[in-house]
């Protein structure tokens, strides 16, 4: 258990860098930098020039990801029934940084085109979700039944799907361009770029509001329940502060459009609040503890103290 929840975490540390670091090549237009692929234009480098670097080290390390998650699968098919509950996750994780590498790949061949882009990032997204599940399931013990289809209700599922619909529609935004097509926030009131931009621009905006507003009812419901436990709690706070905070990032990035670096802390953002959320409604997923030959144990779920991580 020690070396699953030791590569686990590692994965999803590693995983939310390289998110970061993708937005930092995108908004530095680092695409580019290599024309090549896997090598940088045949060199593995060290690279000299700032763009060919930007790219590389973004290729490194979504090499030590895909090290990492697949010794993580291997070691979690070795280590037996103790930790059944984390080799589903694992294992898609395996299957979503295959397609992640593929769409990679594509993405330089076809000279960063913005559909391929904007997959790239969705499937990145995805697979930093895939990861923050498996992380969770890594601490859950293996006596406690854990169910992502039953346990977090129809509430949490809408929450985590209402949040990666905002992912989609802000990658809409970029490839469209229509970073700046609204000077104004929250509303759209004047702007001078062309009404498609400014239309993308509020459907965007229409979505973070809804998409806001069940992300906040399913937290909510969570720390007004009485069968959230303290780690639960201190989750979906910690998602409630990265939710405002991101709002407020937001809202500089819309404003203040010559700054590009507001665009990338609003990615970073938007990641950390995603994992956050993700993790939250894994936990939300824990039911009661299973004990051999008591079947009818207490649905309920036992103690405060049953219900923390192992």
């Amino acid at each position: 258990m020690w070396w699953v929840r030791a590569l686990a975490l590692a994965t999803l540390v590693f995983t939310f860098a390289l998110i970061v670091l993708g937005s930092a090549v995108r908004v530095t237009n680092s695409g580019m930098g290599c024309k090549g692929w896997p090598l940088c234009s045949g060199d593995a480098g060290p690279i000299a020039s700032f763009h060919p670097l930007m790219e590389q080290s973004h290729r490194f390390l979504a090499s030590l990801v895909t090290i990492l998650i697949i010794a993580l699968a291997i070691t979690v098919l070795r280590a037996g029934d103790s930790v059944r509950h984390v080799r589903g996750p694992a294992l898609v994780s395996v299957g979503v940084i295959v397609v992640q590498i593929v769409l990679g790949a594509i993405t330089v061949l076809a000279n960063n085109a913005p559909v391929t882009v904007a997959l790239h990032l969705l499937v990145a997204t995805l697979f930093l979700g895939v990861v923050s599940v498996t992380a969770v399931a890594s601490f859950i013990a293996p006596d406690r039944s854990w169910s992502l289809v039953h346990g977090p209700g129809r509430l949490g599922s809408a929450a985590v799907v209402s949040l990666y619909l905002v992912f989609v529609s802000g990658s809409v935004v970029v490839n469209a361009g229509a970073q700046s097509a609204c000077k104004s926030w929250p509303a759209c009131l004047s702007s001078p770029a062309a009404m498609g931009l400014v239309t993308i621009q509020i459907v965007h905006r229409s979505i973070v509001l809804i998409g806001s507003v069940i992300v906040v009812a399913f937290l909510l419901s969570l720390l007004r329940s009485g069968v959230a436990d303290a780690v639960e709690r201190k989750f979906a706070i910690g998602a409630l502060a990265l939710l405002v905070t991101q709002i407020v990032v937001g809202a500089l990035s819309a404003i203040e459009t010559s700054h590009t670096e507001f665009a990338d802390v609003h990615l970073a953002f938007a990641a950390a609040l995603w994992c956050a959320v993700v993790a939250t409604f894994a936990l939300s997923a824990r039911g009661r503890q299973i004990r051999v030959g008591d079947p009818s144990d207490d649905p309920s779920g036992g103690s405060e103290e049953g219900r923390a991580f192992a």
